[in-house]
């Protein structure tokens, strides 16, 4: 335990860093006692400006976002026993895209912080449509029909999104804009609207982590333990869509980042999911917070977090991969 605790601190200091660097550094780097100043006590500049309306809110929705995209991926990898889930494998991803472009195409929405509420919407009805077809027999959802009610329902939505983005010209330019998973150009609205959702969550998946251990002995193991296992996937299932739900729908699906993290962290905490959730939401805070001060040092914000998560996660996961002892679950 001492082992685990040192290394979740570590990443809280980690953390703490990141969130220093985004606010000080992007296109432009500003020392950090104007930083300092430029929060407490602003004079209006146009440093002022930058601090406050652009750089502190983008960096308050990345904390967010990624805090819920590490948590519920080492959920997701949990409930679905799959070293290769993320957290839009119950068609958390489609299902926003679904609900986003039929707004913009059928009600002519063309407002970001509508996008949010439809996006949400349509992740939980995917995510509740998912998890009723996976307990459809009698005996509840399984890890195995969990993953199938999920590809399926996610190819369903992917053709009826690509359909509508090709008949229709503001829906193809809304999708783009919104697929391509970014935390630029969001105001503390964004980050306020999601924040409920993101709270109940975190708890919920911290409240699930105890079953989560038990469900790792097998499904008999934990009936005859006790544990109330359609209970504790029903509570695992609504904490990940609550998580992924709310990041996608603000920043659009942001590849990898689930993926990667989950296996990171339980290299450091083993398989206890009491540790390995909170250890998997910091770090992909730090993780999702770094790519996007890379991506806006290295090229004024010409790549997005989504694209450059992508550009690093993808070779990353690959050595990953290769190294069997972290993607056994």
């Amino acid at each position: 335990m001492e082992h685990r605790g040192r290394w979740l601190g570590l990443s809280c200091v980690a953390l703490l860093a990141v969130l220093v660097a985004s606010v000080a550094l992007g296109a432009r780097a500003i020392p950090l006692d104007v930083v300092w100043q430029a929060i407490t006590a602003p004079t209006g500049s146009e440093t002022d400006i930058v601090i406050r309306s652009l750089r502190v809110p983008r960096t308050v929705l990345g904390l967010l976002v990624g805090l819920a995209l590490g948590a519920a991926g080492a959920l997701m990898q949990g409930h679905t026993r799959n070293p290769l889930a993320d957290p839009g494998l119950l068609g958390v991803n489609q299902g926003a895209a679904f609900a986003v472009v039929l707004a913009v195409v059928t009600l002519d929405v063309h407002n970001l912080y509508a996008y949010v509420w439809f996006g949400f919407a349509g992740a939980l009805v995917a995510s509740v449509v998912v998890f009723t077809l996976g307990s459809v027999g009698g005996r509840g959802s399984t890890p195995v029909t969990l993953a199938l009610a999920g590809a399926a329902v996610s190819a369903l939505l992917h053709g009826l999104v690509a359909t509508m983005v090709l008949a229709d010209r503001q829906g193809m330019e809304t999708y783009r804009f919104w697929h391509v998973g970014s935390i630029a150009g969001r105001d503390y609205t964004t980050a306020t609207q999601i924040l409920p959702f993101l709270l109940v969550g975190l708890v919920l998946a911290v409240a699930n982590a105890p079953g989560m251990n038990t469900l790792a002995l097998g499904t008999d193991v934990a009936t005859a333990l006790g544990q109330r296992v359609r209970w504790t996937r029903a509570v695992g299932v609504l904490a990940i869509t609550l998580l992924t739900g709310a990041a996608v729908a603000a920043c659009g699906p942001i590849a990898f980042l689930g993926l990667v993290v989950p296996h990171v962290a339980r290299a450091v905490t083993g398989p206890d999911y009491r540790w390995l959730v909170p250890f998997s939401a910091v770090l992909g805070a730090v993780l999702l917070l770094s790519a996007d001060v890379l991506g806006r040092v290295v090229s004024g914000d010409t790549f997005e977090v989504g694209i450059l998560l992508a550009l690093i996660g993808a070779p990353a996961f690959i050595v990953l991969v290769r190294r069997k002892g972290m993607v056994r679950l």
